[in-house]
């Protein structure tokens, strides 16, 4: 089983104004990665609130922040014609083309909804699995690579799940065979 490559973002607040931080994912075989991004001087706009959730402050994204330029190729060589996920792709889809456009190149990847790719019974049992999870990493830390590395186990969790339900229902289910009395 294949799990979806999964992206994250963090952001310098929520909505209007807010622009992107942080973009971390973890790849098909479980290999993360992310980076801090250098703001741009039109990025202004800074959410107390959200930096109490991501522990990022602005004087770390000066400090440490990466060129958005490397950023985007980076991106654009690991995910090349290749469909990432993510579980706010609306937010996310914003603040990746903010990235884009601001390094000026396009991105040569599809960026989608996680939803898209998940199962009805996958969906019935996320939360709760994710939080399993959640409880059993006990991460310190809210970054980008991490959630996209909970996204992607719990994906695994909840699609083997389903499988194993599936294989059960089909050793249960009756023969139909033809038979002589």
């Amino acid at each position: 089983m294949t799990p979806p490559i999964i992206v994250d973002i963090e952001a310098s607040g929520f909505g209007k104004g807010s622009y992107p931080i942080e973009v971390g994912y973890i790849s098909r075989h479980a290999h993360p990665w992310c980076a801090l991004i250098m703001p741009s001087a039109e990025w202004t706009h800074w959410d107390s609130s959200a930096e109490k959730l991501h522990h990022i402050s602005r004087d770390v994204l000066l400090a440490k922040g990466k060129d958005p330029v490397e950023i985007a190729r980076h991106l654009n060589d690991v995910f090349h014609h290749q469909t990432v996920y993510t579980d706010g792709w609306l937010q996310d889809f914003t603040w990746m083309n903010q990235l884009f456009n601001l390094a000026g190149i396009s991105p040569l990847f599809k960026l989608e909804d996680l939803r898209s790719i998940l199962s009805p019974y996958q969906q019935s049992v996320w939360h709760e699995t994710k939080q399993s999870i959640l409880n059993d990493l006990q991460l310190s830390r809210h970054r980008a690579s991490a959630d996209a590395q909970i996204l992607q186990l719990t994906w695994l969790k909840t699609a083997e799940q389903e499988k194993l339900l599936n294989e059960s229902n089909k050793a249960e289910a009756p023969s139909h065979s033809l038979g002589i009395f």
